[in-house]
């Protein structure tokens, strides 16, 4: 079968979630992904530990169809064979803190001339430039820095982090776009280059449309939204807003479970057959809901209206309802419903791999779906699993120098 990155090399040193995300999706397009890890393996290896002595799910998660070398970096053989492996891969990434690589004598510099061809591609919390460039950041750093929380959750509550990595896998999307872009660039002009993504500006790209809000409020309030605007300086945390041209909401169906709720959006061109559905001729006339700008500022009251109507339903009924008349809508689903959803299980995005260790176990799949290389997933590699036959297959070593380096200590 064939695959989309056959042929292409990635030297990976990331660790935790931003770098590897990105990484297991390049690995399932094909590339082949070594995974260089020092001794002890990427932390996360250990953390969160479901099952003593085995891999951890937060590793296995974003580690998929990798190979594992490990190398010990603080030793000279050990930087030996990482120059060599730079000569052999076309990729090299990593999201180390501020200075870490250049500590150990591997500058852009010195990369770019031991392969001129190869892109360096690094993930920092804030970039190499301006003056949070020293900063260290995590997820909800990033979330925070980044705009995603001070605009998430209910204007009458704290800030919010989304439910969503958006700071960590929404960099990680970012990292394999610029990968790629250097990829290509190299094939049309015959060069390597240094890539750089950071978490706080990735963010802020995933919160464009609350930006857009904010130069809109600086010229009057915002009416879609259900809370007051006017006179703020910052756009403010709408809660369940659709944060678009349309209103949209969750609605409490039945009252049979903590999670009956579905997300509905009353789009203009709906709300005619909506309104009929729900309250008959006399809500289609109300005069506080004849136009979608009488709506905005009577939404509350609306809200309150279909809330009562879907009191009536289950999730799973009113979306059957609403689909009948093209009510864009979807259930809230728990992470439980996820697990059995039917839809995902027909797209392969929610399988069941084998693990060395672990034995069978259930992981997102890849949510790319390429007709003529679709991915096929593998388990996560053990610590090391392949390091002998990476320095053989890749680096022509002979079993006597990979002995005297594992003697060494240097793998």
């Amino acid at each position: 079968m064939s695959k989309a990155l056959a042929g292409l090399r990635i030297l990976d040193m990331t660790h935790v979630q931003a770098g590897p995300s990105a990484s297991q999706l390049l690995a399932w397009m094909g590339a082949d992904v070594i995974k260089l890890e020092p001794p002890q393996g990427d932390i996360t290896r250990g953390q969160l530990r479901d099952i003593p002595g085995v891999d951890s799910l937060y590793f296995g998660t974003l580690n998929c169809n990798k190979r594992s070398i490990t190398v010990n970096m603080k030793t000279d053989e050990g930087k030996a064979i990482f120059a060599d492996l730079l000569t052999k891969c076309d990729v090299l990434m990593e999201n180390f803190g501020p200075g870490v690589l250049d500590r150990f004598g591997f500058t852009w510099e010195r990369v770019h001339a031991i392969n001129p061809m190869l892109i360096m591609a690094s993930i920092k919390g804030f970039g190499s430039t301006g003056p949070y460039s020293d900063f260290k950041a995590y997820e909800n750093v990033a979330q925070a820095m980044g705009g995603a929380m001070a605009t998430t959750g209910f204007s009458d509550g704290p800030p919010c982090v989304s439910g969503a990595q958006v700071g960590d896998s929404g960099t990680g999307l970012h990292f394999v776009i610029g990968i790629l872009a250097a990829l290509h660039h190299r094939v049309q002009y015959g060069e390597g280059q240094y890539v750089e993504v950071a978490m706080m500006d990735s963010v802020l790209n995933l919160i464009r449309m609350k930006m857009r809000d904010h130069e809109r409020l600086q010229k009057g309030p915002l009416p879609e939204y259900s809370v007051p605007t006017e006179g703020l300086f910052s756009v403010p945390r709408g809660g369940n807003d659709s944060g678009g041209g349309q209103l949209g909401n969750v609605l409490w169906c039945a009252r049979g479970g903590a999670e009956e709720y579905l997300y509905v959006v009353v789009q203009e061109a709906v709300w005619p057959a909506l309104a009929k559905l729900v309250g008959g001729q006399h809500l289609l006339e109300d005069p506080r809901f004849a136009n979608i700008e009488s709506r905005r500022a009577n939404q509350q009251a609306m809200w309150a209206i279909l809330n009562g109507f879907a009191a009536q339903y289950t999730k799973s009924e009113l979306m059957a309802v609403l689909n009948e008349i093209d009510v864009p809508c979807g259930p809230v689903l728990s992470t439980a419903e996820l697990a059995e959803n039917e839809h995902l299980h027909a797209r392969e995005m929610y399988i069941e791999v084998d693990h060395a260790q672990r034995g069978k176990y259930w992981t997102v799949g890849m949510p790319i779906k390429l007709s003529a290389s679709p991915a096929v997933v593998t388990p996560a590699p053990l610590l090391g699993e392949h390091t002998d036959e990476i320095l053989q297959q890749v680096l022509g070593y002979e079993e006597s120098r990979i002995a005297q380096l594992r003697n060494a200590k240097a793998i």
